[in-house]
């Protein structure tokens, strides 16, 4: 799988960031919530990243 960086919120490795695949989709790089109450199947996770990251993704036509 090629990756491509598209946004971070900061120039260091350990930042939410959004990257573009050649697969057509993306990954989101961000905290693994564990306060939740939601049901995930064991080959699924959650990520959480601040809004400020889509909206600068959107506001530079990345994505």
């Amino acid at each position: 799988m090629k990756v491509t960086k598209l946004v971070s919120t900061c120039d260091i490795k350990d930042c939410p960031t959004i990257y573009a695949t050649d697969r057509g989709t993306l990954l989101v790089q961000g905290e693994t919530p564990t306060d939740h109450w939601l049901q995930i199947p064991a080959h699924e996770t959650l990520v959480e990243i601040p809004m400020e990251l889509i909206q600068k993704a959107i506001r530079d036509n990345l994505i």
